[in-house]
């Protein structure tokens, strides 16, 4: 499967709430996932699809999310690559906030699976 195709499922995907069977079927075994920012409690380098699971799994429990709009796949001169935009409004539980995170995630295919993400943030 080629990255535009794999874009285009997981654009799907998210859209769709659909996180878990993402993984599970666009995901490699040994992804590699790189947020902005980490933490303690959720180190920015990842590594390996139980991790990622578990970073989902964390996620979920710790921010309620209100909507969340998806963009993509879009693509450039390298065939290993797809980007996808991400707007969410959510409020996390810590803060009971309700804010609107901006995202841009890049993606990095070999062998039609996804095996590396990183997430860019919108700082202003």
């Amino acid at each position: 499967m080629s990255a535009i195709e794999i874009g285009t499922q997981l654009v799907q995907l998210c859209s769709a709430g659909k996180s878990d069977q993402a993984h599970d079927d666009l995901y490699d075994e040994k992804i590699v996932s790189i947020e902005g920012q980490g933490s303690e409690e959720m180190p920015a380098r990842l590594e390996g699809l139980a991790a990622i699971r578990g970073k989902s799994k964390w996620w979920e429990e710790n921010h309620e999310v209100h909507g969340n709009t998806v963009v993509g796949p879009f693509c450039g001169h390298r065939e290993d690559q797809f980007a996808m935009h991400f707007v969410m409004d959510v409020t996390p539980k810590a803060t009971g906030e309700r804010t609107q995170l901006n995202e841009v995630a890049l993606y990095t295919v070999a062998n039609g699976k996804i095996v590396q993400e990183e997430f860019l943030y919108l700082m202003a």
